[in-house]
């Protein structure tokens, strides 16, 4: 057998890649075997392993928001399987407040044995398009309490040494609205987690189990080792930052997220301590989430060679305190706990501004916007649950203008095509584009956000809008300037369209409009040092009107052409200069 140590870096690389690649795989099963929509398509989901202490070993390219959250899952189902885990087990559970996230988000773990030692776990998380409660979709901001959000599970078997347990099977088909597609997405996830199994031990049964665990080990230790050299080149000192989420839906006062991140050596401590008490709106979020938020904003201003492991943690300490809406009281609601998470990235990318002010983006559109659609056929009384997620665009970074309508970078997921909603759900999209004018102008400019326009042709349903940025824009960052706020609208009954709530829950019927124009992306450095020629060619390709331009940059255009009398006047410098 090979041996790994210091002195042995091919084998470590092989087996490197190697696990990283089992994740990856095990992502593309999820996304060939899964059967709603929201999995298969939107692709909210996570794939992992962890070795047999709950250490995260690689991660797939999938839901990044999710991973952070596994080492306090794993904790929790420790505590309650310690001493019984088996070949053939598979765990499930939801509950936030036991490790989870929100509801819809199943965690399912596959204890890996070699022989009668074990090795570690295949993880998959799946976003399920309803686990019951009280609107469809399991995801309203409006709810007050956790116990309408829909079935809370436990860390508890869905396989026991290989045996089916058909109780939780039947408790799960029983408490959900479409239940073809949760058991459908459970199987998907059942067969990845095998997949993972697998592959992993024939891994093992090539280089065998004493030079695998080595391996972790060792590969643990390294994704520290590199995070930590990272952060000792960082400048000492404490780092603050204060962003908001406008209102939970039932107060509209600004919720303030606010960090301090202070450097020492090369350690990180994060702390939330000025962040706004718990609410009565479902945008709670528990500290697992938290975690997992802050881990991915630090991990996206390292070094792309750090590996995505449990090892990057252990350089960096999170804390919030207990009771405030991102460490809430049980049993506070959190389906819509996503824009927290979206939002608490935005926060700690705002501090880490000020520490890798090259390596950190300006603010994108705010994460993404959920507009859900739930009710039944008349005639077949068969339900339907529409969850479109809209990722919308990309802040401005250092050297580069921001992308327009794409995932946002904690979700790493897909705008649904508009050909499988209209053929899935009694709607039609009457428009879907990019939105003019949505960017923060900047010496690099925003990306654009989106529109998305649906019309219901079912005879009602109920409507769940989860948007925000309407007062706090998406930030701007060195001089650069904030993204268009989003905003919702609706058309009822053929009538003019009026301006929603950012979060919103309520009865339409067919024929209503539904309209919902996204946030861009902060702009960077001064608009005034954005070359004249790059504000000329976005006017052209429709992404700026002339009236932008001249508001923004001080750029006149008439005719398709750069007014150069104008611009300098309007910019108070010589023509030659303009």
């Amino acid at each position: 057998m090979a041996e790994i140590s210091a002195n042995d870096p091919i084998t470590f690389a092989v087996l490197k890649s190697a696990v990283e690649s089992i994740v990856d795989d095990m992502a593309y099963t999820v996304m060939r075997t899964a059967r709603s929509p929201i999995v298969r398509d939107v692709l909210d989901y996570s794939t992992t392993m962890c070795d047999a202490k709950g250490r995260i070993l690689a991660q797939a390219k999938t839901v990044a928001l999710h991973l952070g959250a596994v080492p306090d899952a794993m904790e929790a189902l420790l505590a309650r399987f310690q001493g019984d885990l088996h070949p053939g087990d598979v765990i499930i559970f939801n509950d936030p407040y036991d490790g989870g996230m929100h509801l819809p988000d199943i965690f399912m773990f596959k204890p890996i044995f070699h022989g009668d030692e074990h090795l570690g776990f295949s993880v998959v998380i799946c976003h399920h398009c309803d686990v019951g409660g009280r609107v469809p979709g399991s995801n309203a901001s409006d709810s007050t309490e956790i116990f309408q959000e829909g079935l809370r599970l436990p860390p508890l078997k869905l396989y026991d040494r290989g045996v089916r347990n058909d109780i939780v099977f039947q408790i799960i088909e029983r408490n959900v609205r479409l239940p073809d597609l949760v058991i459908g997405d459970l199987e998907a996830q059942l067969a990845t987690c095998a997949l993972g199994e697998r592959e992993l031990l024939r891994i093992v049964d090539k280089y065998g189990a004493p030079t695998f665990n080595r391996f972790l080990a060792d590969f643990l230790d390294y994704g520290e080792r590199l995070t930590r050299n990272e952060i000792a080149n960082w400048p000492d000192g404490s780092y603050e930052f204060t962003d908001y989420i406008d209102g939970d839906g039932f107060d509209p006062a600004p919720i303030p997220i606010k960090v301090t991140i202070t450097v020492k050596g090369d350690h990180l401590d994060v702390d939330f301590t000025g962040s706004s008490p718990q609410v009565k709106g479902a945008i709670n979020s528990t500290l697992s989430f938290v975690k997992s938020a802050t881990y991915l904003a630090i991990r996206c201003t390292l070094d792309s060679e750090v590996p995505n492991n449990s090892g990057m943690y252990r350089a960096i300490d999170i804390a919030a305190p207990k009771g405030c809406f991102l460490n809430p009281h049980f049993p506070a609601p959190v389906a819509a706990r996503a824009l927290t998470g979206y939002r608490v990235v935005d926060t700690v990318l705002g501090a880490l501004s000020k520490i890798v002010p090259t390596r950190v983006a300006a603010a994108g559109e705010g994460g993404n916007s959920v507009v859900c659609l739930g009710g039944y056929d008349k005639e077949t009384r068969q339900p339907f649950v529409m969850v479109d997620m809209i990722n919308g665009a990309l802040g401005a970074r250092a050297s580069k203008d921001g992308i327009d309508a794409i995932t946002n970078p904690s979700q790493n997921m897909s705008n649904m095509p508009v050909e499988l909603m209209e053929s899935t759900y009694p709607i039609r999209i009457e428009e879907y584009s990019l939105r003019t004018d949505s960017c923060g102008a900047g010496r690099q400019r925003g990306g654009l956000g989106v529109v998305r326009q649906y019309r219901l042709l079912a005879e009602d349903a109920v409507l769940q809008l989860r948007a925000d940025r309407y007062e706090h824009r998406p930030y701007g960052l060195f001089g650069g300037n904030p993204a268009a706020p989003s905003r919702n609208l609706l058309s009822l009954n053929g009538g003019a369209f009026e301006l929603l709530d950012s979060k919103v829950t309520r009865n339409v019927a067919k024929g209503d409009v539904i309209r919902h124009e996204q946030a861009g992306g902060g702009g960077y450095g001064d608009p005034l040092l954005r070359p004249l020629e790059q504000v000329l060619e976005d006017a052209l390709d429709g992404k700026i009107t002339p009236a932008f331009a001249r508001e923004h940059y001080r750029v006149v255009i008439e005719d398709g052409r750069i007014n150069e009398k104008a611009t300098a006047e309007l910019r108070n410098l010589q023509p030659e200069l303009a």
